[in-house]
């Protein structure tokens, strides 16, 4: 049997290659919408890729079963569970075979069985993987998708917060429930593959170990430690993190079925005018992808800095809107990774790039923003001379803030900003200044100009005062 494991940082998503070797068959499990690994995994190994599913319709990123199925003919098994509304759209396109509980199916000599678990989504199904090939009678291993994680469970809430279902997180929180008292029937031994991993937001206390078994989560998961339904609801649903805007889109594309990367037109060849950029601010969003303190130092009036970083992808998914065209300030080396990451959310509409270099050869007018060290920033803080804008999430302010100021999530900044007064320049702070980087950016092209950072964000004033 063969077992392969898949990471993506950007999105803390894993997925696996399962391979019978005896047949030189394979199946991919909760595919990234980049199948290339796969496919190169398969002519290394010598299998072919016959088979692609999922746990569940995905919200955090663009599921590459549709791909696999297009360019290899391989059958989609996906699941019939959840009722309306939960199924999948584009299945009679392709070899399909709809799942329910208990449902079987091979690969090879390996054999896959059905379980229903709803709780994170109504749909949601985890497989029992058994390899007949070893002649063994149990399980070895279970995918859970986004059920049961290394330390936490998948949190119901998100149907409600980025759906806009109402009412669904406590019914969903019940199902988890009983979905977790199954689970904790399975033998000890089994091995636990989830989806993702620590930096998810489709939990809230993810691990960073990729891998653990039913009998160790039975023993340190805090989910697992309760008897009393109204209990563990209750603590489900509490200090769940915000649920990110883009949410809402994943699950629309991965239940209609995701464009074909082969359907997306590539940006246009990128241009040396920077004289273009205000030409492109008129027509959509341009993104500067550079570190946060090289943007701060000179940068094109109106763009928005969303740095390259592990951190990308999440906050182009809270920021960027998926009905306006985007243009790039990319180095033409980062480019590629840029846009296949853009693509991993769905953020398709890519037009034109350029080289940021352009921002210092170009002679046009250029912005800054202060970045601001604790001491100078607590002087001006206690002389009245700022007001005090907090970017980081509810939990974070829950658990300790500055007294003099406003809290607005900087998912949420662009659509709160009339929450601002004009009358003073605006010191603003995350947790150690990279998501504050990012709000002061979004500052300045609405048009609010005299913007500071706070070097170090909420821990270095902590430390320094």
């Amino acid at each position: 049997m063969l077992l392969k494991y898949f990471y993506d940082e950007k999105l803390a998503h894993a997925s696996y290659v399962v391979g019978c070797q005896a047949t030189g068959e394979a199946i991919v499990i909760d595919p990234a919408r980049d199948v290339k690994p796969y496919l190169e995994l398969a002519q290394k190994e010598g299998v072919r890729i016959v088979g692609a599913t999922e746990t569940h319709i995905h919200a955090d990123f663009i599921s590459g079963a549709r791909e696999l199925a297009a360019r290899t003919g391989a059958t989609l098994y996906l699941s019939d569970e959840g009722g309306e509304g939960w199924r999948y759209e584009f299945l009679e396109e392709y070899p399909s075979e709809k799942l329910k509980d208990g449902s079987q199916f091979n690969i090879g000599n390996i054999r896959f069985e059905v379980m229903h678990t709803p709780g994170h989504t109504p749909e949601h199904i985890s497989f029992l993987v058994t390899d007949g090939g070893s002649k063994a009678t149990a399980p070895l291993a279970i995918f859970t998708g986004d059920f049961v994680f290394v330390g936490d469970v998948g949190r119901p809430d998100l149907l409600e917060k980025a759906a806009g279902q109402k009412g669904t997180s406590d019914a969903l929180a019940r199902k988890m429930f009983q979905s977790l008292q199954r689970f904790k029937t399975l033998p000890d031994f089994i091995q636990v593959l989830p989806a993702h991993g620590a930096g998810s937001a489709c939990g809230k206390a993810l691990g960073a170990v990729p891998s653990s078994t039913v009998g160790y989560e039975k023993m340190v998961n805090w989910a697992l430690q309760y008897d009393n339904e109204e209990d563990f609801v209750q603590a489900l649903l509490t200090g769940q993190p915000e649920a990110p805007k883009y949410f809402a889109m994943m699950k629309k594309l991965n239940k209609e079925g995701p464009p074909l990367l082969s359907d997306i037109n590539e940006p246009k060849i990128k241009s040396t005018d920077g004289h273009k950029v205000n030409e492109w601010l008129e027509k959509g969003v341009v993104i500067d992808t550079r570190p946060s303190k090289l943007f701060a130092e000179r940068h094109f009036p109106g763009t928005l800095n969303i740095p390259f970083n592990k951190s990308f992808v999440n906050w182009a998914g809270w920021l960027i809107s998926y009905d306006v065209p985007i243009y790039l300030l990319a180095s033409e080396k980062q480019l590629p990774e840029v846009l296949e990451s853009l693509q991993s959310i769905g953020l398709d509409h890519v037009v034109a790039a350029m080289d940021p270099k352009v921002i210092h050869e170009s002679g046009l007018n250029m912005e800054s923003y202060e970045n601001v060290d604790p001491k100078l920033a607590k002087s001006r803080v206690l002389s009245g001379e700022v007001q005090v804008l907090d970017v980081r999430n509810l939990n974070e302010w829950d658990e300790g803030h500055m007294s003099e100021a406003k809290h607005i999530m900087l998912g949420h900044l662009d659509e709160r900003l009339h929450e601002l007064s004009s009358d003073k320049p605006i010191l603003v702070h995350c947790k150690s200044g990279g998501r504050s980087a990012i709000a002061a950016s979004i500052l300045q092209a609405k048009g609010i100009k005299n913007v500071q950072n706070l070097l170090g964000g909420y821990d270095e004033w902590v430390r320094t005062n």
